[in-house]
């Protein structure tokens, strides 16, 4: 729980009362107004009200997230220096592939399989020069596309 404590957390806690104090502020204006005869308030009376349930929606998921992520642990080799790579060399959802944190549930990505083309077929020449950029490119993974040869 003292992951809820923390300051980036306060501000949230405050913010999501601050909002929520307002928007139902402004819904109970608008239904003064459309009792004084605004007709049009009505609809922003049950809008503002939404926006508030919203915003509950939104801080009480988050906080729930952070509840289970620390109630999970760590997930297994969480920092090791492939970036959320396991040992197969799939990359995980979830991990922030820049810093090498993970960020959440780590799950294997799954990779479309292409069937190879049947043996005799002629090979595709737009086909086998698309594989020549992409081997190029895993070869070379700081180049720009426009870097090339080909």
């Amino acid at each position: 729980m003292k992951r809820l404590w923390t300051p980036a957390w306060i501000a949230r806690h405050v913010a999501m009362v601050v909002l929520v104090v307002s928007f139902l502020g402004l819904g109970w204006w608008q239904v003064t107004r459309a009792a004084e005869g605004n007709s049009i308030s009505w609809g922003y009376a049950i809008e503002w009200p939404v926006f508030a349930a919203f915003v509950v929606f939104v801080w009480w998921r988050e906080l729930w997230h952070t509840v289970r992520s620390a109630a999970d642990g760590p997930p297994a080799g969480g920092g090791e220096a492939g970036g959320g790579e396991r040992a197969g060399g799939d990359v995980t959802a979830g991990t922030a592939l820049s810093s090498g944190t993970p960020t959440g549930v780590r799950r294997p990505v799954r990779v479309a399989r292409v069937p190879a083309a049947p043996a005799g077929a002629p090979e595709d020449a737009d086909l086998a020069a698309y594989n020549r950029y992409l081997a190029w490119l895993n070869a070379n993974p700081g180049a720009r596309p426009g870097d090339f040869p080909g």
